[in-house]
């Protein structure tokens, strides 16, 4: 009894073995059965923090870890940018604040056009004129107050994108580009030289939303949070694109496969309009708010250095990302605006920081942790490969990374295992299995394929068909749900027999080649 009880008053480890890399970030303890009861969004199943509960190795107690801490990161980023700015900025840093809550608005429905649908445009600014414009003429001429204007900038939005998409049914990446690009440079010549357009002062005169007995602060105050408020709208409408119906289409087909699409079912080239037509809608209803908040539009929205500005700020942050074009705007208009005294130096700056992205980071600033991790992992195997040629198993240095010892012995024993099947396969195993489908097969075969079904999910071969009872293709599956799976081939079968064959040939290959 004396015995338990000594045993019972020894307090458990508290901490994990200092064996291997430290833990740098605190992992936080496990709560039961309430690790499933998670908070999600209204009306949906999403939970706000991907959170994993597992058990440590070596206390065996409960622990928590959040998978992305992309939404806490938000949460901090959007309420620094509402506090902050005010109180701390004088007039002219409230302004540049202000623009760039405008610039970061546009990049972010940009990224729709040319991340989500893949439409590579670059009249995204002449979108934007179009509301402003519009929205201006129909104040001026017919008196329409500033919030039927914010109504009207979304339809001006919505028919010049309707006239730009026309071309993108038929042209891709560096012509619609090129077609784009002239098209906003049409525009700025048009309202230059149109009377009624005010020419190259600008179409001026229109109704704000700023009260008329409202300070020149205030006033400033006043349209910075508008602003705010619009940049939120940006990304709630880039989450609702991105991450629902549409943007999940899109991303059915991988690397922009259109034949790959359409195989699954999906109109690719409708929903890419789809989006496009969106985005452009928004950025009318951003020109809009650019016309209220200035009292007019000039054709400066058409010009090439605002659009280059703009180029520079996505490739910065990364293209394919809100994250990236908030961030990326946010570098830009730091040295654009706010240390306007530097001059034209800091035009240099901006260049040297758009060259420097390009040459040395493959998808901006927010590509860098995928970049590293994979450099990190190349860097490692080829270390490892340098220090033995045991296959699948696990070297010291490696050893000292996993938690879990029983993984070690697990790849040993795989690779033990992949050694004895290799040693069955022959060209009369291979006979044999294009022969008895649906009959008694031999040891040596029924050995082989228990192999290959207890694989894993991840790239693991799958018949996929196209026409049932007609065309077949391999794929791969990803392992991961939402994910579709992936075309292996171009080549098509015309017998669910012929195609299993197939895969069994992959599987034969993958497996001698391992």
């Amino acid at each position: 009894m004396a015995t338990s009880t000594d045993s019972q008053e020894q307090p458990a480890p508290s901490v994990a073995s200092t064996v291997g890399n430290r833990r740098w970030l605190p992992a936080l303890s496990g709560h039961g059965g309430a690790s499933w009861h998670r908070w999600r969004y209204p009306l949906t199943r999403r939970t706000p923090l991907l959170i994993e509960t597992r058990y440590n190795a070596t206390t065996l107690a409960a622990e928590r870890r959040i998978l992305n801490p992309a939404p806490i990161l938000w949460v901090i980023g959007l309420a620094l940018l509402a506090i902050a700015p005010p109180p701390i900025g004088n007039n002219s840093f409230i302004l540049s604040a202000t623009s760039f809550a405008m610039y970061a608005a546009i990049n972010v429905i940009w990224m729709l056009q040319i991340g989500t649908a893949g439409i590579f445009s670059l009249a995204s600014l002449a979108t934007v004129g179009a509301g402003a414009y519009g929205s201006s003429y129909l104040s001026v001429y017919f008196g329409f107050p500033w919030w039927a204007m914010w109504l009207s900038g979304p339809l001006f939005g919505l028919l010049f994108g309707i006239v730009i998409a026309i071309p993108a049914i038929r042209l891709e990446g560096f012509y619609y580009a090129l077609l784009t690009v002239g098209i906003a440079e049409l525009c700025r010549v048009y309202v230059i030289q149109d009377q009624t357009l005010g020419s190259a002062n600008g179409l001026l005169g229109t109704d704000s939303f700023v009260p008329s007995g409202m300070s020149d602060r205030g006033g400033l105050i006043l349209g910075y949070y508008l602003a705010f408020v619009l940049l939120l709208g940006a990304l709630v409408l880039y989450r609702v694109v991105n991450g629902q119906r549409l943007g999940r289409l899109l991303r059915a087909a991988p690397e922009r496969q259109e034949a790959f699409a359409e195989a699954l079912g999906i109109n690719y080239r409708a929903t890419r309009i789809q989006v496009f037509l969106i985005s452009s809608a928004a950025l009318g209803g951003v020109g809009a708010f650019y016309a209220t908040l200035l009292h007019g539009a000039t054709p400066t929205l058409f010009t090439m250095d605002q659009l280059l500005l703009l180029l520079a700020m996505i490739v910065v942050g990364g293209i394919g990302t809100a994250e990236g074009a908030v961030v990326g705007t946010l570098i830009v208009v730091l040295f654009d605006k706010v240390f306007i005294g530097l001059g034209p130096i800091r035009l240099i700056l901006i260049a040297s920081i758009m060259l420097g992205t390009v040459l040395f980071l493959r998808g901006g600033l927010f590509g860098i942790p995928a970049q590293y991790a994979a450099w990190h992992g190349k860097r490692r195997s080829e270390r490892r490969g340098l220090h033995s040629g045991k296959g699948g198993e696990v070297m010291p240095e490696e050893a000292t990374e996993i938690a879990d010892k029983q993984a070690i012995y697990l790849r040993r024993f795989e690779a033990r295992v992949r050694a004895e099947l290799k040693t069955l396969i022959s060209e009369d195993l291979i006979r044999e299995h294009r022969a008895t489908f649906g009959k008694r097969r031999s040891d040596a075969l029924e050995r082989v394929l228990n192999y290959f079904r207890r694989a894993a999910t991840a790239d693991k071969y799958a018949v996929l068909a196209v026409k049932p009872f007609a065309e077949y293709r391999i794929v791969a599956l990803s392992g991961q749900r939402g994910v579709p799976p992936r075309a292996v081939d171009d080549q098509i079968f015309t017998t669910v027999e012929d195609a299993l064959h197939a895969v069994f040939l992959k599987r034969v290959q993958d497996l001698m080649e391992s």
